[in-house]
Formats: C-alpha cells, sequence, structure tokens
C-alpha cells in the first residue's frame, strides 16, 4: 500500500514541482502575483517560469519579473522568449540581458501569431521556428533551455509525426527538456511520452497541470491550443459555477489524482500552470508530499511589493 502522506514516485526518488506565472499588468495583479510566490517559493520548486509575449511593454514585464522572482527568493527563474515580432539581434539581446542578471534558464518558444493575425508568420530577421531560438540562445550563453511539447498535437501541425519531428529537432537544438500543454486524460500523456521515445527524444518529458479554477475558461483554453476536456470533467464541475468551495475541492481531488497515477508511471516532475493564484497548486504539492520544511519561513515579504 502506498504512503498516504505522499505519493510514491519511481526509484523512490522525490517529486519535483515547478510553477509558472504570467506577467501582472496591474497594481492588484501585481499584489495577487506576489502573494502566490510567497505562497509557494517556501516549497523549494525545481524553478519558477514567466510568460512572455510579442511586443516591448510584455516584454519588458516579464524580463521585471522573472529578476525580481530571482532576488527575491533565490529560485531558479526561467524566462520564457519567443520568435515573435523581434530580429534575431532583438531577441539575442534579450538573451544577453537575462545572462547578465544570472539567468540561465529560457523557455524557447515560437510563439503564438499577435492578436487578429490569420496565422503565424515569422519576422524577416527573426528567428522562424523555435528549434531556431534554441541554436541561437545557445550560441548567446550556456543557457539551459526547455521547449514546449503537445501530447494531443500543436493546433498548427501537418499530423502529430510533423509534430514529433518537430519536438525532435528542438531537443538536437540543444534544448534539455520538453515541458507538455495541459492535458486531463493521462492515456493521452503516456501514449505521446512512448511515441517520443521511439522517436528518439529521450529529454525528459514534464507533464503540464492546470488545476481548474473556471470550468469555462479551461474550455476556452483548450480550444486555443488544441487540447480535449474529456466528458466526465464536464460532469464533475457541472453545477458548481457559482459554488466556488465545492468546485476547489473538485480542481484539488481531480488534479491530485491525475498526478498520483502519473507517478504511478515513472513521472517525477510536474509543472503547474498557476494562473497567478498559489492556493489549488500548494494543495495538490501537499498532497504529492511537497512541502515546506517546518523550520523554513518564506523569504519574500507582500510587503516588499
Amino acid at each position: 500500500m502506498a504512503d498516504p502522506v505522499g505519493l510514491p514516485v519511481a526509484g523512490g526518488k522525490p517529486v519535483q514541482v515547478s510553477f509558472e506565472f504570467f506577467p501582472p499588468k496591474t497594481e492588484k495583479m501585481e499584489q495577487s502575483l506576489w502573494s502566490c510566490v510567497q505562497r509557494l517559493a517556501p516549497l523549494e520548486p525545481r524553478f519558477f517560469s514567466v510568460t512572455y509575449g510579442a511586443g516591448g511593454t510584455t516584454r519588458e514585464r516579464t524580463h521585471a519579473t522573472v529578476l525580481r522572482i530571482h532576488q527575491d527568493t533565490g529560485r531558479e527563474v526561467a524566462a520564457h522568449l519567443t520568435c515573435v515580432g523581434a530580429s534575431r539581434d532583438e531577441v539575442d539581446a534579450v538573451a544577453r540581458r537575462y545572462h547578465q542578471a544570472g539567468i540561465r534558464h529560457i523557455v524557447a518558444l515560437r510563439g503564438d501569431p499577435p492578436q487578429g493575425a490569420e496565422g503565424y508568420r515569422a519576422h524577416p530577421d527573426g528567428y522562424a521556428t523555435a528549434a531556431d531560438l534554441v541554436a541561437g540562445l545557445k550560441r548567446v550563453g550556456d543557457f539551459e533551455i526547455s521547449v514546449a511539447a503537445f501530447p494531443e498535437v500543436h493546433p498548427e501541425a501537418t499530423s502529430a509525426a510533423a509534430d514529433l519531428t518537430n519536438l525532435k529537432r528542438k531537443v538536437d537544438a540543444g534544448a534539455s527538456r520538453a515541458i507538455t500543454q495541459f492535458f486531463f486524460d493521462v492515456d493521452v500523456f503516456l501514449r505521446f511520452r512512448d511515441r517520443a521515445r521511439a522517436a528518439g527524444i529521450t529529454v525528459p518529458i514534464v507533464p503540464g497541470i492546470l488545476p481548474v479554477m473556471n470550468f469555462a475558461r479551461v474550455i476556452e483554453f483548450a480550444k486555443t491550443c488544441g487540447a480535449s476536456v474529456p466528458p466526465w470533467m464536464a460532469r464533475l464541475f457541472d453545477g458548481l459555477d457559482n459554488d466556488e468551495d465545492t468546485r476547489r475541492l473538485v480542481a484539488a481531488t481531480v488534479a491530485a489524482e491525475q498526478c498520483r497515477l502519473l507517478s504511478a508511471h515513472g513521472v517525477e516532475h510536474f509543472h503547474f500552470y498557476t494562473l497567478n493564484r498559489a492556493d489549488l497548486s500548494y494543495a495538490i504539492c501537499h498532497i504529492l508530499g511537497v512541502r515546506q520544511a517546518a523550520a523554513q519561513s518564506p523569504r519574500l515579504s507582500v510587503a516588499q511589493s
């Protein structure tokens, strides 16, 4: 029988977790983000990551958020970088700024087309693909590089095989880890991992876990990224739109069961899409056995924000 205090992991290795945030746009959102960081930092995550969008404003918000988390928590932070809307020189300059500031981990992504655009078009002087970006970043500095993977196939990919070939290009260019888009059917991830290994992709494939705080919003997310939402999830969350307490209990249970099943198949690292809220991710980590040491106290104070 498994230890009820924490989930068993293949080989007895401890569970690793990482948490993803997006840069805040308003003062209220900033307070929410730093409260989230303060709650999760004592769990000693493998790293935090901060998302990124095209355009100077988002770029600067991401940069400021990355540096502050790194400075205030002392934890590793992975900065997202994309190919969208910037030349190679501009992207390289951003990467060098990170390197000079002590940031050594980049999540390299092709990126989504700007809102209103009909499809992705590479910048005429930019990196055309995520694989090109990975190779370019390796020339800039000694970065650890994570890339995206899609268990249910990228919505723009011509086939599952072509999508895997693209992932292999990113790994061959120097990526050391793949983090998946969120999914809810564990078998989807396991089949994808098997296909990736058969294709010669040997780097760790980390499952992206999205705790369901708002089911309608999850449906919208899923439509844009090609993820499926199983019918059983709709039944679980049916009637809970105005019952936040029960919805949170159900959400934590669903994600914890997902992690339990993945753990039983050898997964040792879980990446949480927090949406800048700590409560569900913290609860799930507690179930996983990832907990703050009794004598440890958070380094970051909300008063600092």
